[in-house]
């Protein structure tokens, strides 16, 4: 991928969403790997996130997902979703604040996995126009089934 060009590129991702940058994206991160990282994906953060193209978020699924580490990925599933639970502050506004919140309370063995557990849950119940709280197992703790449905019972 470091040798091909934008026009060779383009062609396999132009139905995603801004294949322009993103094409930019892979090659520049492609040749970095090469002359920085020996041709290996690096596995901490701090190096994932230097590859163009590569956020926070998006280091943190990789070194979660690939190497079990306890990193958590805030998407908006898991924004909305460890808010409306009460796992963290209702007042946080970054998706920094709530990872690191999260990281907190959550045991270190199990962080990997929760990541995937708050997306699945605001992906299926706790949407975000409608949330299926009558389907919900954790209406019990949730601070916002309290809040949105008790209260107005």
């Amino acid at each position: 991928m470091a040798d091909a060009t934008f026009e060779e590129l383009f062609p396999y991702i132009k139905s995603i969403s801004y294949p322009n940058n993103k094409t930019k994206h892979l090659i520049g991160m492609a040749n970095m790997l090469i002359s920085d990282f020996q041709g290996e994906v690096p596995m901490t953060v701090q190096e994932l996130i230097k590859l163009p193209g590569v956020g926070r978020k998006t280091a943190n699924v990789i070194t979660s997902v690939v190497d079990e580490q306890p990193n958590m990925a805030v998407d908006t599933h898991v924004f909305r979703v460890s808010k409306r639970l009460g796992l963290v502050d209702q007042q946080l506004t970054t998706p920094l604040a709530v990872e690191k919140e999260l990281i907190k309370h959550i045991p270190k063995e199990l962080v990997h996995k929760a990541h995937h557990w708050l997306i699945l849950h605001g992906r299926y119940i706790c949407l975000a126009r409608n949330p299926k709280c009558g389907e919900c197992g954790l209406r019990e703790i949730c601070v916002y089934y309290k809040k949105q449905v008790v209260n107005k019972g």
